[in-house]
């Protein structure tokens, strides 16, 4: 879904008031005029209570204050900005808002927390963020805010296309042919200036661009059919590979018997460098196990993406500057809680389903903050967070696992192999994150690689 279409240029207002109750008195008055059926006095108390139960900080200067409405249309954003900024009591110590997105959504929008999710994501991109905020004028700022969400607001400029970059396509498209590769995935993070110009002969595959940034527009992902957010942390080439490729069965973008030529370079070089083919089914043959999707059929494959962003960032920043390792289920709820036992109180027992959904990027801290805890995740398919504290204790499984593997990967193979879930493990020791479908693990980073983040 497209959300450029709900950034209304006259919702966008620079901030007069200098305390958080006041700038959303600002914006409900924005976004209620334009709407018979929505009453400022019904909204505010709403909002105000969220805020005292779960902070609707993002960080970076961005709030994402939100609430779920009864009216006709889907979602209505308004959006304040304060360059002096607004102060905020943050997860972690008082900071300032300079950017306060407001979310009203219809009570009959399904993806609410996907577009939580998306906008939070784009909060993450510090030096997007900061963009928005030296933007120089309102107008600027929507401009922005509509291209980062997919609109096409103004035609981008090509820059003109390295002879090396050129040569690289060329040759991909010939390698493709000769291999029968039904896709090409380009990893867009080496092109950081330059916009990306694919040729027209590439348009004969199945197009898959890979990135890590949260505003694709800069990348001319209009060229593409699919873009595939993945996080790399390595200056390797091509080191996001595997999680896209992963993420990409997950969606049902790549099949698992297809072969992927893949085009990509050193991040920011501006120049493609590296070809290479990969055959799906002999990369993951190990975890699929014969079958012919990767993902559980109750699992959500964005619910699956959301768990792995989430055990990237753990094992790259641990946990107030410590290592933190933590297991999550994912999936088959009913058979792995017959499998487990709670060793705390729950901690997620009593609260409604959608504010517990992990999902919400606003569950973010709270799954950091209890990771620490001896135990697993166990979340249902559809990101309902079930219980944190909860002691595995599948059927043993003898299947060897990796030297250097413990007790908490042996209980992620356990699980996985007594249930149809997924175990997602991130090590204490070495940070590493291993995904175990079957009994079966799959490193989605080397320990030589954990720590590092770019």
């Amino acid at each position: 879904m497209r959300l450029e279409r709900y950034f209304s240029r006259k919702r966008i207002l620079q901030l007069e008031s200098d305390n958080f109750e006041g700038c959303l008195k600002e914006l409900l008055k924005v976004s209620t005029s334009s709407f018979k059926d929505l009453e400022r006095k019904h909204l505010l108390p709403g909002l105000i209570q969220r805020e005292s139960t779960m902070t609707t900080y993002l960080g970076n200067g961005v709030a994402l204050p939100h609430l779920r409405v009864k009216m006709k249309r889907r979602y209505v954003f308004a959006v304040g900005l304060s360059k002096e900024g607004i102060e905020y009591e943050g997860p972690k110590n008082r900071e300032k808002a300079h950017l306060i997105i407001l979310l009203l959504a219809g009570e009959g929008a399904r993806d609410y927390l996907n577009v939580l999710s998306a906008v939070a994501q784009m909060a993450k991109d510090k030096a997007f963020i900061e963009g928005l905020i030296d933007s120089d004028d309102l107008d600027a700022l929507h401009r922005n805010l509509v291209s980062s969400f997919g609109g096409i607001f103004t035609p981008q400029r090509k820059g003109r296309q390295s002879s090396q970059n050129k040569l690289m396509f060329r040759q991909a498209i010939r390698i493709a042919n000769g291999a029968n590769c039904a896709s090409i995935a380009v990893f867009g993070d080496a092109m950081y200036v330059a916009p990306i110009d694919p040729p027209e002969a590439l348009r004969d595959f199945k197009t898959v661009l890979v990135t890590r940034r949260a505003k694709e527009g800069d990348l001319d992902d209009a060229n593409f059919a699919h873009v595939i957010q993945a996080r790399s942390f390595s200056k390797g080439r091509l080191s996001q590979a595997r999680s896209a490729f992963l993420v990409g069965m997950t969606r049902g973008i790549f099949s698992v018997n297809e072969k992927v030529c893949c085009i990509g370079g050193l991040s920011g070089s501006e120049l493609f460098d590296t070809v290479m083919v990969v055959d799906l089914k002999q990369e993951f043959q190990a975890l699929l196990s014969e079958r012919e999707t990767f993902m559980p059929s109750n699992v959500s494959p964005e619910v699956f993406e959301r768990v792995i962003g989430v055990a990237m960032e753990l094992a790259v920043e641990g946990r107030e500057g410590k290592p933190v390792g933590t297991l999550f289920v994912l999936g088959d709820t009913k058979k792995v809680e017959g499998m487990s036992k709670p060793l705390i109180l729950n901690p997620f027992f009593g609260y409604k389903e959608e504010d517990r959904n992990i999902l919400s990027p606003f569950m973010d801290e709270t799954v950091k903050e209890f990771s620490s805890l001896d135990g697993a995740f166990i979340i249902r398919g559809d990101g309902v967070l079930i219980s944190a504290g909860s002691l595995i204790h599948a059927p043993d499984y003898y299947h060897s696992l990796p030297g250097g593997l413990g007790s908490r990967h042996a209980a992620g193979a356990a699980i996985s192999a007594a249930t149809d879930c997924v175990a997602i493990v991130v090590s204490s020791s070495t940070g590493q994150v291993t995904v175990f479908r079957n009994g079966t693990a799959l490193s989605l980073m080397d320990k030589s690689l954990a720590g590092y983040s770019q």
